[in-house]
């Protein structure tokens, strides 16, 4: 039998992806579990898996080509015998693009099923669709030689796959970049770095301008043009509230020599304030107000080549300091190489954006898609202001701006979630390390 191999859709907002790689060749055997081919998705480049086994007969859409979700990409013969026809049934398909698709016999077939969609507080199940637990190849044999039990892993591929870079991980040693993470120019660590960026903090290097050319919109870009094309059918308002920060600042500098960064301090403070405000964390159905399980912050980060990814903090309210600091240390790496699961970039209950370390001193925020309020961070910086004594003096100080589906959250629940925000920054925040 000749089964078509078709682009899954790897997340719930994907509509098209694109073949980053393919990890097989025509006339390559495929074994079932095996990965195939590298999709880019929406915001991630994922490893494909074949769900049969036979041969790569013909590949429809070669790397670099874009393909609708649900359109065949390649052929997969079940026997030698079938290969010479599933090539003529590929140069077929090749020969109608555009046009009227031709008659085929081949029987479609997934290589890898879509995840289900992440819900808003946390991730779906991780097992693949038959429940056992799929182990790549090349994961196999690393765990054998490095003598590790692949029982006692939790896969990080797709559907919970487990890969050779969890088999390292397990085994103490440095994960070894795969296909999948291809060098990419890194997004800064300062694109999520609110407030006080370090010297490293530099904004991503912009590219050569094709000056006079049309550069067409890659899938991260396209996602997000969707995504706020959404966002202006919600009605919004924007409160603005001025903290001072000398007493976090003051923290920061103890802690930091422990891995503590600015955004899991301040992703801290926002969950810790949220326990007070859930209204603030929650979001609008047409049945009513869904108020989440779960304190998820994501925070925007800027990729290099265009757009922008939301990793996610869960339950960042009940993580401490040192655990989300290392969390988002690792979701910041991963990011950068396009390595984060769906789960982990669109489950977010609550969004921060910080363009503070551009010198921006306020700005509005965009509400994403599904959310309730997304809080734009200024800059610190030195102020003079009057002290409680009359007297004049200098704080340093932010400006930050909540902007709010005013479907479900009126303008008293916004100011009265930032004056306790305030209050935890200002006053409290020796409470953010315990």
């Amino acid at each position: 039998m000749i089964r078509e191999v078709f682009m899954p859709a790897l997340s719930s907002t994907m509509t098209e992806g694109k073949i980053v790689s393919w990890v097989k060749a025509p006339g390559d055997k495929v074994e079932k579990g095996e990965t195939v081919v590298i999709v880019e998705s929406d915001k991630a480049d994922m490893d494909v898996e074949s769900f049969h086994e036979g041969i790569l007969a013909a590949i429809v859409v070669e790397a670099g080509g874009t393909a609708p979700v649900g359109e065949a990409i390649a052929l997969l013969a079940e026997t030698e015998a079938e290969v010479e026809a599933a090539k003529q049934q590929a140069a077929a398909k090749a020969s109608n693009a555009g046009g009227e698709a031709a008659p085929a016999a081949a029987a479609p077939v997934a290589v890898a099923e879509a995840p289900a969609p992440a819900t808003q507080n946390g991730s779906t199940s991780t097992g693949s669709p038959s429940g056992r637990v799929v182990i790549s190849p090349r994961a196999r044999k690393l765990a054998k030689d490095l003598k590790v039990d692949l029982s006692t892993l939790q896969g990080s591929g797709p559907h919970g796959r487990i890969v050779a870079q969890d088999v390292e991980l397990a085994a103490g040693k440095t994960p070894t970049p795969t296909a999948s993470s291809a060098p990419v120019a890194p997004a800064p660590a300062a694109a999520s770095m609110p407030v006080a960026p370090t010297p490293a903090a530099a904004a991503p290097a912009p590219s050569a301008a094709p000056l006079g050319q049309m550069v067409p919109f890659n899938t991260l870009q396209q996602a997000v043009v969707r995504n706020m094309a959404a966002s202006l059918a919600v009605p919004t308002f924007h409160v603005g509230y001025t903290i001072t920060t000398d007493a976090l600042d003051g923290l920061y500098k103890q802690i930091k020599s422990k891995g503590v960064t600015m955004t899991g301090l301040l992703a801290k403070a926002v969950a810790v304030t949220l326990q007070k405000h859930p209204l603030l964390n929650a979001g609008y159905t047409d049945q009513g107000i869904q108020y989440r399980s779960g304190i998820n912050i994501a925070v925007a980060v800027a990729m290099e080549g265009g757009g922008l990814i939301t990793p996610v903090l869960k339950n960042a309210d009940q993580s401490d300091i040192y655990s989300l600091s290392r969390t988002w240390a690792d979701l910041v790496a991963r990011s950068r190489s396009k390595q984060l699961q769906p789960d982990e970039y669109n489950s977010g209950t609550f969004t921060l954006s910080n363009l503070g370390m551009f010198g921006v001193d306020r700005f509005d925020a965009i509400l994403p898609p599904g959310q309730g309020s997304i809080l734009a961070i200024g800059a610190s910086r030195p102020t003079v202001v009057a002290t409680a004594d009359g007297l004049m003096g200098v704080k340093r100080q932010m400006q930050v701006n909540i902007t709010c589906d005013h479907r479900i959250i009126y303008g008293a629940d916004a100011a009265a979630f930032l004056k306790d925000l305030a209050n935890v920054i200002e006053n409290n925040p020796q409470s953010l390390t315990l």
